[in-house]
């Protein structure tokens, strides 16, 4: 008797592991013919030393010499992104005292402008008035090469929908209150729906709730969300059972950034995981490699785009759109 539960129980293991191998390999599962989805974060922007960052460093001060004098979040830098090869940018955006949202990066303006304060504080016109490239140093502050290159391209999210009518964006939400969230929603319901389907947002840490994103999810159930606490939900739930093919429902209709140094790990990895994934509306972004940067930073060097398989097709979100473009066609012509 103990001998034949045994044999049953090692039948039933062995049947186990071959319903988990045969559900989420690869062997079974044709490419995707479609080229990657490449996402630029704020456009063409000028880089910055990543190390020992905290919330209050002007990352500014830190610029590394670049070859080009793009500025990120400015029409100019979203047009060369697009240029380069860019499917969606990510643009970022602060409320303003007259009811606009102003495309700005930082809570306050004093570290890349020669303006001063929160920016959330100051109206439309004011902030289009200061220079953007202002507080860019590669040298410590010996030299400002950006100055008075930026003067007036801060853009209002409007004039940025206006100037590329048929582009794919995805919005941050800088804050996270629910009034800005009812704020946010308010300007996309006066988008005509088709433009708005061009539309995602997300806002505030990637791991935590965010009351405006939620708030936008709410009001608006056909605008595309991302937010933290539905990304974590989705990836710990898929990690728990996705190996069965169910897909939770966090996981539904949705964005969802995966860091290049785990995504090996997920069920399914690449092919089928994709597969799964755009069953339910959602669009898989791998990014920079998990750990003190968390998902800032994107897939940015000849050496993490060659962790991708050769025949990846699913996104990528970068900091350097024209290397990774470049590096991808390349690959698709081969």
């Amino acid at each position: 008797m103990q001998g034949r539960r045994l044999r049953y129980g090692l039948i039933a293991a062995a049947a186990l592991v071959s319903f988990v191998f045969l559900n989420n390999t690869n062997l079974f599962v044709s490419p995707s013919t479609q080229k990657s989805t490449l996402l630029a974060h704020r456009g063409v922007a000028q880089r910055f030393d990543t190390t020992r960052l905290a919330a209050e460093t002007c990352t500014a001060a830190r610029m590394i010499p670049s070859d080009h004098r793009f500025i990120e979040n400015t029409i100019p830098s979203m047009r060369a992104a697009f240029d380069a090869g860019a499917d969606i940018v990510e643009l970022d955006v602060q409320p303003t005292t007259d009811g606009q949202f102003a495309v700005f990066h930082d809570w306050t303006l004093d570290c890349r402008t020669d303006g001063k304060g929160r920016t959330r504080d100051h109206d439309m016109e004011a902030l289009r008035k200061l220079d953007v490239g202002y507080g860019y140093t590669a040298d410590g502050g010996k030299t400002f090469p950006l100055r008075s290159a930026g003067v007036g391209l801060m853009p209002s999210l409007g004039e940025v929908l206006q100037a590329f009518p048929d582009k794919r964006f995805l919005i941050h939400v800088k804050g996270s209150d629910v009034d800005e969230g009812v704020q946010l929603a308010a300007f996309l319901a006066a988008v005509p729906a088709r433009e708005r389907a061009r539309l995602a947002v997300y806002g505030g840490g990637l791991w935590r709730g965010n009351d405006a994103v939620e708030t936008v999810k709410r009001l608006m159930p056909d605008v595309r969300v991302m937010p933290g606490a539905i990304l974590r939900r989705c990836l710990t739930e898929y990690i728990a059972y996705g190996w069965t093919g169910l897909m939770p429902e966090a996981c539904h209709g949705t964005l969802i950034l995966v860091p290049i140094n785990t995504a090996p790990w997920l069920w399914g990895w690449p092919d089928r995981l994709l597969e799964r994934f755009a069953s339910v509306g959602t669009q898989v972004f791998v990014v920079g490699p998990f750990g003190g940067e968390g998902f800032s930073t994107g897939v940015n060097t000849p050496e993490e785009l060659a962790r991708l398989p050769q025949a990846y097709r699913g996104g990528v979100w970068t900091d350097e759109i024209g290397l990774v473009a470049r590096t991808l066609r390349g690959r698709s012509a081969q």
